[in-house]
C-alpha cells in the first residue's frame, strides 16, 4: 500500500493540524488519497483525550483543548516529534489491538536506533524507558480509518508536564532522548520514517 509521508520543518497549530487530518480521513475512506505519515512538531499546547479527567490538570489556569483521540492528558512542544498517520483499515486488519502493538514496536525499533532499551506496558499504552513514558499514543477510528498518532520526546521541556498528570499516571514520569544522554538526533525524522513504513507498508 502507498503511504504518502510528509514531514514538516516548523511547528504547526495544534487545531490547524486537526483539521488536516480529519479532511485526510474522509479523503481515504472515500478512496480519493493515499494513507498518509505526517511528522511534525507543535507549538505549545495541552491536550485532553476522550478518557481524560478534570482532576488530572494540576494547573488550572492552562488552556487544555479538547481532541477526539483516545487517552488522556498530555503536552505538545517544540523539541517534541509528533507522528500522525491515517491508516485505512479496511485495507488492512481490523484489530486495533494489533494496531496498537505495532505502533509500540515501531517506536521501540526506533529508540533501538540509539541503544535505548524500551518497553510496552500491558497497562499503560505507550512506551517506556524503566518507569518514564518516553512516547505516548492516542488514536482514534472512524469507520475503519485509523488516524492520530503518537509524540516521542526528544529534547522537549520536561517540566511542562508538572501542569498535568500525563496520560493519568501518578506514579511514572516522563523522560526524552536528550534526558537518557543521547547527543546526536539530528537524523530522528528520517528513522521515525524509516520504521514507520518498514512496520506498515
Amino acid at each position: 500500500m502507498t503511504i504518502e509521508v510528509e514531514n514538516s520543518v516548523k511547528s504547526i497549530d495544534y487545531e490547524q493540524s486537526m483539521k488536516i487530518l480529519e479532511d485526510r480521513v474522509q479523503d481515504v475512506f472515500l478512496g480519493r488519497k493515499n494513507e498518509l505519515l505526517w511528522v511534525i512538531e507543535h507549538n505549545e499546547v495541552y491536550t485532553a483525550g476522550t478518557s481524560s479527567k478534570n482532576d488530572d490538570v494540576l494547573n488550572k489556569k492552562i488552556k487544555v483543548i479538547k481532541t477526539n483521540r483516545g487517552g488522556k492528558h498530555t503536552f505538545h512542544g517544540p523539541g517534541q516529534k509528533v507522528v500522525y498517520f491515517v491508516l485505512d483499515l479496511n485495507k488492512r486488519e481490523k484489530n486495533i489491538r494489533k494496531l496498537v502493538n505495532n505502533i509500540e514496536n515501531c517506536i521501540i525499533n526506533i529508540l533501538k536506533e540509539y541503544n535505548i532499551k524500551s518497553n510496552s506496558d500491558n497497562k499503560n499504552i505507550g512506551v517506556w524507558v524503566n518507569d518514564k513514558k518516553i512516547a505516548a499514543i492516542g488514536i482514534k477510528v472512524k469507520k475503519w480509518i485509523a488516524y492520530h498518532g503518537f509524540c516521542l520526546n526528544i529534547e522537549n521541556d520536561l517540566s511542562k508536564y508538572e501542569n498535568i498528570i500525563p496520560c493519568g499516571i501518578k506514579d511514572k514520569g516522563v523522560t526524552s532522548l536528550k534526558e537518557i544522554g543521547i547527543k546526536n538526533y539530528s537524523n530522528i525524522d528520517n528513522i521515525i520514517i524509516k520504521n514507520f513504513l518498514d512496520t506498515f507498508v
